[in-house]
């Protein structure tokens, strides 16, 4: 995997004795082409929310109990403490996440952790590429059952590999989604470093996108020419909502999954909520039997501080997602009768909230505005994944195709 600055986190295909590796195990464990439910539970799941938000056998809202893991995470913490908890006292090897690289702060990297202070160093949300999917092996090489913490498409990836690798599947022990409004590309991450005033990225020493408080503040450090560290911050508004959002990949556009359909367990923002002045809380969703015990027993534990809420505190809460699900349905008509590639969800419906959710206008821009972004993004062009210099750990160019 190797990071295309205006794309994202893309394959490179490896040449073997000369020819192309056979990629037909990777494309059938990548959500990129599709995942769904086989079998959605008809039994136990709230059935007001299960077309638009997929299983949720119960919901919560609370935080990490932990105040200092409260307080670094994006929301409520509860992502980590959750993860955490399973190590300490249940007696899992690890968790499979991403973090800021060391070496290129304005890019992620996969780590495998089993310790408070590697998860603490990866707490808040990365707005950057990541594909902690590329390092399943350490999944299946652990001693015991590991926690995978990702993106809805990463944990709709990591359920297609577990379908073909048994092995894989009996060593993931629990999986827990953060609900994503889609990934912005590497650029949208440099042009806030530019905004923060760095032009080297050599200088860059850190960069923070959420957590320390509810949404937390976007952070740029660098070193000054007299090697003293410089910090710009950004606010929510100023960082995702005027910068980053502006760079989100295509195929984040044409995703019915943003709050982890997949996954054991679904953590995300309470937005029905006002922000600021608070250390943060999350929504948490059990999706599963498995998701459900594991969050009881971190309650029973003291790690997870959580109350009962109400179904509709959901939809409430990310009030846009039925309308995004409504749009996806249009542009991947127009993707296919185009007779271009969109992913297939199956089990996700989605016309139902294209009809109902979108007005005329919007109806609109979901299928005529698509043909413009076909001409404009180039989206029937194939794009050639190349390593980028130093942001890459990727072979040489020449390797990739």
């Amino acid at each position: 995997m190797v990071d295309v600055p205006d794309q994202g986190r893309r394959p490179l295909v490896l040449h073997v004795n000369g020819r192309p590796a056979d990629t037909r195990e990777a494309l059938a464990c990548c959500s990129g082409v599709g995942y769904g439910h086989s079998g959605m539970p008809t039994s136990g799941v709230i059935p007001e929310l299960a077309a638009g938000w997929g299983p949720v056998l119960e919901l919560w809202e609370g935080y990490a109990s932990d105040p200092d893991i409260r307080l670094a995470g994006s929301s409520g913490g509860v992502a980590t403490a959750l993860a955490l908890h399973a190590v300490e006292q249940e007696g899992m090897s690890g968790v499979l996440h991403i973090t800021a690289r060391k070496d290129a702060p304005h890019l992620n990297e996969t780590v495998y952790s089993s310790t408070r202070e590697e998860l603490m160093a990866a707490t808040g949300s990365r707005y950057a590429p990541a594909s902690p999917c590329e390092r399943l092996d350490l999944v299946e090489a652990a001693p015991s059952p590991s926690v995978l913490i990702g993106k809805p498409c990463d944990i709709g990836g990591a359920a297609l590999a577990r379908a073909r690798r048994p092995l894989l599947d009996e060593k993931l022990g629990l999986t827990i989604a953060i609900f994503c409004a889609g990934t912005p590309s590497t650029r949208g991450t440099l042009e806030m470093i530019r905004a923060a005033g760095v032009t080297d990225l050599d200088a860059v020493t850190g960069v923070r996108y959420r957590g320390n408080g509810w949404p937390g503040a976007a952070e740029v450090r660098s070193r000054t020419d007299r090697h003293d560290e410089n910090v710009q911050s950004f606010t929510y508004d100023e960082s995702w909502g005027a910068i980053l959002q502006k760079h989100r990949q295509w195929r984040c556009h044409v995703c019915a999954d943003h709050t982890g359909e997949m996954a054991d367990v679904a953590v995300g923002d309470p937005w029905y909520r006002p922000t600021g002045g608070d250390p943060g809380r999350s929504l948490v969703l059990a999706r599963t039997e498995r998701g459900r015990a594991a969050v009881r027993r971190a309650v029973q534990a003291g790690a997870l501080t959580l109350e009962k809420v109400e179904a509709g505190t959901l939809p409430a809460s990310q009030m846009n997602l039925l309308r995004t699900r409504g749009s996806v349905w249009g542009r991947s008509l127009v993707l296919r009768t185009a007779l271009l590639p969109a992913p297939r969800f199956r089990g996700m419906p989605a016309f139902r909230f294209w009809w109902r959710e979108l007005s005329m206008e919007a109806k609109g821009q979901s299928t005529i505005g698509t043909f413009r972004r076909i001409r404009k993004k180039r989206l029937g062009t194939r794009a050639l994944v190349m390593p980028a210099g130093r942001a890459d750990d990727g072979p040489p160019p020449g390797d990739g195709d």
